[in-house]
C-alpha cells in the first residue's frame, strides 16, 4: 500500500499567504555561480555512483534503454545556466510571488536546455525542480536551513503560468495519491532531512568510504520514498518490492557486509527485471549531496567571496 507523506517540518507551516506579501532580501551568503556550481556537481557525482539498483551508472543504463552516464553528465551541465539564475534572481530584493514567478521561467527555460542537450530524454526534471529552489533558499538564507525553509515556502505558492503537469511522475501522483516531488519539497524536503541526510553522515562516522556513504543515503530514500518513477512503471506492486529489497540491504548492515550485498544484488536483479528505476530516490540523492556540500561550503569564507565553492566530496 502506499503510504501518506510525511508532515512538514514545523518551520515550514505557516501560510503562505502571510509570506506573498514580503519582500525577499538576499543574504549573499553564496554567489549564483558559487550555487550552480554545487547544484551540478552534486547531479554529476549522483550519476557517478557506482552500483545503484536501477539507475544509470558507471556499469550500465540500469533500468533504462534511452540513457547513459555521459547523457547524464550533458544534462547536468545544461541546467548550469538555470541554476545560476535562479540564484540570481533570489539575489535581487523581490516580493515572493515574483520570485516564483521568475522560477517557473527559469525551469521552464532550464528543461527546454535539457531536453536539447539530451535528444529529448527527461534525465533530471525533477532535479531541476528541487535543485532550482534551494539554489534561490541558498542566496536568501543564512543557513542550511534556512535554505531548506525558503525553498519550501517558495514550492507552496502557485505558478499561475505552469500548465497543469502531464509527467509521468504526475500521472503516477494523481493516481495513486502520492506528494510527488512537488508534495516532498513543499514539505521542506523530509525524506532528506529524515533519512538520506543522516544516514550520509552515519556512515561517514562508522569509517566507510565515501562511496558507501552515499549509497547508504540512497538506499535509505528507496526504503522509505514513495516514488513516483516507481510507481508509474511497476505501480504499487513494484514499490513495496524496492522498498522492502533496500530496507534488507539496510538492515543487513548495508552493502559492506556479505548478507547485505547479497539482498543488494537481489534488490538490483528486481529493479532490472522489472524494468524498475527508484528516479525519484536518485534526484533526492543529489539534494542531500548539495545540502551537505552547502554545509561544507559554509565553513570556507573566500569560497564564498570569491564566488567559488567547495564541491561534494570525491
Amino acid at each position: 500500500m502506499v503510504r501518506r507523506a510525511l508532515r512538514t517540518s514545523g518551520t515550514v507551516q505557516g501560510l503562505v499567504t502571510s509570506m506573498t506579501i514580503a519582500t525577499l532580501s538576499a543574504a549573499t551568503r553564496f554567489t549564483p555561480n558559487a550555487v550552480a556550481e554545487l547544484a551540478v556537481h552534486a547531479i554529476r557525482a549522483e550519476a557517478d555512483l557506482t552500483p545503484k539498483p536501477g539507475l544509470v551508472d558507471q556499469r550500465g543504463s540500469g533500468a533504462h534503454a534511452d540513457m547513459d552516464v555521459a547523457t547524464l553528465h550533458a544534462s547536468a551541465e545544461s541546467l548550469r545556466e538555470a541554476f545560476a539564475e535562479c540564484a540570481s534572481a533570489a539575489a535581487q530584493s523581490v516580493a515572493w510571488p515574483e520570485l516564483r514567478y521568475r522560477l517557473g521561467e527559469i525551469g521552464r527555460a532550464g528543461e527546454t536546455a535539457m531536453l536539447a542537450a539530451t535528444g529529448g530524454v527527461n534525465t533530471h526534471r525533477g532535479a531541476l525542480w528541487a535543485l532550482g529552489l534551494l539554489s534561490a533558499g541558498a542566496v536568501l538564507g543564512r543557513s542550511t536551513a534556512d535554505a531548506v525553509d525558503i525553498a519550501a515556502r517558495l514550492a507552496s505558492i502557485p505558478d499561475r503560468y505552469s500548465a497543469v503537469p502531464t509527467s509521468n511522475g504526475a500521472r503516477a501522483r494523481r493516481r495513486f495519491g502520492v506528494s510527488g516531488a512537488a508534495g516532498e519539497a513543499q514539505a521542506g524536503f523530509p525524506h532528506v532531512r529524515l533519512y538520506a541526510l543522516p544516514a550520509l553522515r552515519t556512515a561517514r562516522r562508522a569509517g566507510m568510504d565515501e562511496a558507501s556513504a552515499r549509497l547508504e543515503a540512497l538506499l535509505a530514500l528507496m526504503a522509505t520514498l514513495d516514488d513516483t518513477c516507481i510507481l508509474h512503471r511497476g505501480g504499487a506492486t513494484g514499490l513495496s518490492a524496492v522498498q522492502d529489497g533496500a530496507r534488507k540491504v539496510l538492515a543487513a548492515g548495508g552493502i559492506s557486509t556479505p548478507r547485505g550485498r547479497r539482498h543488494f544484488n537481489a534488490l538490483d536483479d528486481t529493479c532490472l527485471s522489472q524494468r524498475l528505476s527508484p528516479g525519484g530516490s536518485g534526484d533526492l540523492l543529489a539534494v542531500t549531496m548539495f545540502l551537505d556540500a552547502l554545509d561544507d561550503s559554509a565553513l570556507d569564507d573566500s569560497a564564498l567571496d570569491n564566488g567559488e565553492a567547495q564541491p561534494c566530496k570525491p
